[in-house]
């Protein structure tokens, strides 16, 4: 039966009352509702010891860079002295060798450098 408000207003009181009753309630259920998380902000790897994953690479990375910066040097020391042997007009196919070889190993390190 309808009440007299209804009648004076023209609307039922029922449905008047679920409207703000759900509007109400509506903030509380999306609050309930956990963002979603961005691919980026996942948790850090971590290995069994506890460290974290990114780090252990990062220290084999600075590992292997200084090794191959060393075996660079010893390059650069034995072409400079296969150019002071020899003549100008003379190329030592050793040295275009251990040419090829540093370009190889500085584009491992740009490559490892670049990762992070």
């Amino acid at each position: 039966m309808p009440s007299w408000i209804s009648r004076i207003t023209g609307h039922d009181s029922n449905a008047v009352f679920a409207a703000v009753l759900l509007a109400a309630l509506s903030p509380v259920a999306v609050a309930q509702r956990p963002f979603p998380t961005r691919p980026g902000e996942e948790e850090p790897k971590k290995m069994p010891d506890g460290r974290l994953q990114s780090e252990v690479i990062l220290k084999e990375d600075h590992k292997k860079n200084l090794e191959d910066l060393g075996r660079i040097r010893t390059l650069v020391g034995s072409i400079e002295e296969d150019l002071k042997k020899n003549d100008r007009h003379v190329l030592s196919l050793k040295a275009l060798k251990d040419l090829e070889e540093i370009e190889k190993l500085s584009r491992r390190i740009r490559q490892r450098m670049k990762r992070y």
